[in-house]
């Protein structure tokens, strides 16, 4: 019974990905990778974490358990991820402190995070980009676990070899230099 519940996840999986729905595929960080993420970004208690496509919510709840995060959002379309991440989440009683919602991440509000958690494809980064840059309050920092947001400057880069790598990017910061080159360039 097992192997075929894993088996439908992945037509599911596939399937999502395959719509365009999906920006990549569901496959958890490490607990050592998460801490990491989270120390590059620096989360505190000030902070409100979103985690777009938060898979079982390992980062939100990391966030406010462990970093004191004021508030934790995360964003997964699969329902089946949804459902069980917030079973879990009612079972540590975090609901006051978690909001998970089952919807398509580029339909995300992000205006009220500070940090923004990302474990994307090449290309869902893409996508994504126009939304962070748009919607992104100044001073939120992304932080993206393997993959880059191409044309955009990180302020850090932590390459940790065996677990993948972490980029931070701070909004604006990250992509303002090119605005002003482009600007500068049609005067």
């Amino acid at each position: 019974m097992r192997l075929f519940e894993k088996i439908n996840d992945a037509v599911k999986e596939v399937g999502l990905m395959m719509s365009g729905m999906s920006c990549a595929p569901y496959i958890p960080s490490q607990p050592e990778f998460v801490r990491k993420m989270l120390q590059v970004a620096r989360v505190g208690p000030d902070d409100v974490v979103y985690d777009l496509g938060c898979g079982d919510g390992r980062i939100l709840i990391m966030a406010v358990k462990k970093f004191g995060a004021e508030k934790a959002v995360g964003y997964e379309l699969r329902e089946d991820l949804y459902k069980s991440t917030l079973r879990e989440i009612e079972r540590q009683n975090l609901k006051e402190r978690i909001n998970l919602i089952h919807r398509d991440l580029f339909k995300a509000d992000i205006s009220e995070a500070t940090v923004i958690t990302l474990y994307l494809s090449g290309s869902g980064n893409e996508r994504l980009k126009p939304k962070l840059a748009k919607e992104a309050r100044p001073g939120t920092r992304v932080v993206s676990q393997d993959f880059r947001m191409n044309g955009w400057h990180a302020s850090k880069s932590e390459i940790t070899g065996y677990m993948g790598d972490i980029y931070l990017y701070v909004i604006p910061d990250a992509f303002s230099s090119q605005n002003e080159k482009k600007s500068m360039a049609s005067a």
